[in-house]
């Protein structure tokens, strides 16, 4: 008799790397996705695509950074497309000692003076004193990541059937839930934070890397999308209310982007979005069995970082490695 099939339930980041952990081992896989398609209704579409421990660790547990490491080499593995040109943290002179703060509670960086900058990112030659070079870093588009790990499943066979609410599956032995906030329905201690984000087009600046501006109300990452095109985020709201990003959210970002650099305000916005993301209490994710089934959930705003980690500990825990 053969193995029988393991059901991922979500196509989101968590659920695709999981199945493709899974079925790299060998094991019989399907997801099954409620959306009509790839990325539809998933808070993966709207995240960053930072592959950055080193500064995720400024204002998170080491457990993040530990995991979030095997992000850098699992990505460009399976997504050629993903970019190492490291990360660079900035700051306005007044703000100053927001970069030192974030140095002190941050590893593998170098301080760099304005020369150096403007070596790194022309485009912003003589707009900052210092920053912080995180050399090892990297970033992807989440959309195009998606679409990497897809197509991945599909050469080994593995189907996503869109369209299809998994939660009513069985045996609960047989599926891993990958469903983020709607499994609330069974992990009560789940919570949303709400983010959002800016999609713009501006041809007149040029970035290679993130980017991230200190700021002590409003701090954002502004990250490249080739093209002239740019991602712009960084909120972070406790609630669950999915909806539309708000007036004040847009403005902050866009103010924050002008200071950044002036060009953002000939910026053409090509997209505003909202969604929320999937965390405990503590902000850790959580790879766990409960009642038979296993769940890989709360990875807060650190999706792509950590969901390699978090795929082979469910790959683990599924086929007895752990």
């Amino acid at each position: 008799m053969s193995d029988p099939i393991i059901t991922v339930i979500g196509a989101g980041v968590a659920g695709l790397t999981t199945a493709l952990a899974l079925a790299e081992r060998g094991a019989r896989v399907e997801v099954v996705e409620r959306s009509a398609a790839l990325g539809l209704d998933a808070c993966s579409q709207y995240a960053g695509g930072m592959l950055a421990p080193w500064c995720e660790g400024e204002n998170t547990e080491k457990v993040v950074i530990e995991l979030g490491l095997e992000s850098l080499s699992y990505w460009p593995r399976v997504h050629p497309l993903t970019e190492q040109h490291g990360s660079l943290v900035v700051a306005q002179g007044r703000d100053a000692v927001e970069l030192d703060r974030f140095a002190r509670r941050s590893t593998h960086h170098q301080m760099i003076d304005a020369a150096r900058i403007a070596a790194l990112e022309p485009d912003l030659g003589g707009r900052f004193a210092r920053g912080l070079f995180f050399a090892e870093e990297g970033h992807l588009d989440p959309r195009k990541a998606l679409a990497s790990l897809a197509a991945r499943l599909a050469e080994h066979g593995v189907a996503i059937r869109f369209g299809v609410d998994g939660d009513g599956l069985s045996p609960d032995a047989n599926v891993v839930d990958c469903r983020g906030l709607a499994a609330r329905d069974r992990q009560a201690d789940l919570r949303g934070v709400r983010g959002e984000m800016l999609h713009v087009y501006c041809p007149d600046i040029s970035l290679r890397r993130p980017v991230r501006l200190l700021h002590p109300r409003i701090p954002l990452y502004i990250v490249p999308r080739g093209e002239g095109r740019f991602m712009i985020g960084a909120t972070m709201v406790e609630s669950d209310a999915r909806g539309h990003a708000s007036a004040r959210a847009v403005v902050e970002l866009l103010n924050g982007a002008y200071a950044l650099h002036p060009a953002f305000a000939d910026a053409e916005i090509l997209e505003v979005g909202c969604d929320v993301r999937p965390a405990y209490l503590d902000n850790i994710p959580q790879v766990r069995r409960d009642n038979g089934r296993v769940y890989v959930n709360g990875l807060y705003r650190h999706g792509f970082l950590l969901s390699p980690a978090m795929a082979r500990m469910a790959a683990d825990l599924m086929l007895g490695a752990a």
